[in-house]
């Protein structure tokens, strides 16, 4: 006669649901102990299974690594409300809400991997963003060429990019979120005079 199953008798993970204990578990770690406590031995004793079955699917640490980071990096919804300047408002408090913590966790944490590897974290950010998804911001200011808000002429990427640079740049600085009032001088002082637009000439005001 078999025996009956207990509630509490472990059930043997497999597919997905391995590999998302795996990753939260991964994720822990990287808060606590940053790169250098990423190691396969900590990760499978956290996640309750052994090294091999890492190893199986993440040959290397840095594979694990980028993995963990994917399933915690999770795409922006691109708002669409009707004007970029409330557009570009909305993704950026946004940003400020669900990334600031990331960030910042992620330079600090991540810093002895940058320094193993030799990278940065335009490397690290090409590998979580698709290849052909278009940054958020172009896509802001390809609706408005679309909506006429905007002429249809060649800008340039760090023109187009510039509030999401401003802001991540403060994030770091200041090592927080960003006050709101800084978010709306971005937009409104910087970035529309430099698309030859002003706050009040845009469809939707904050």
């Amino acid at each position: 006669m078999s025996q009956q199953r207990t509630p509490t008798t472990p059930t043997r993970r497999r597919g997905a649901a391995l590999e998302n204990a795996i990753t939260d578990a991964a994720w822990e770690v990287l808060v606590e102990q940053g790169y250098n406590g990423f190691t396969f031995e900590t990760i499978a004793a956290r996640a309750g299974t052994s090294k091999p079955v890492l190893y199986r699917r993440w040959p290397q640490r840095e594979d694990l690594l980028l993995a963990t980071l994917a399933r915690n990096w999770r795409p922006l919804n691109i708002p669409n409300t009707g004007g970029l300047r409330q557009d570009a408002l909305t993704l950026l408090r946004t940003v400020n809400a669900e990334r600031a913590r990331t960030l910042i966790l992620l330079r600090i944490q991540l810093a002895d991997y940058f320094r193993e590897t030799g990278t940065t974290f335009n490397h690290l950010r090409s590998h979580l963003r698709p290849a052909d998804q278009t940054p958020p911001f172009a896509r802001l200011v390809d609706r408005a060429v679309e909506r006429g808000e905007l002429a249809d002429i060649r800008r340039s990427e760090r023109v187009v990019n510039l509030p999401f640079d401003l802001v991540r740049h403060d994030m770091l600085m200041s090592m927080d979120a960003v006050p709101d009032e800084t978010i709306v001088e971005i937009v409104d002082a910087v970035w529309l005079p430099l698309l030859g637009l002003s706050p009040h000439s845009t469809q939707t005001r904050r």
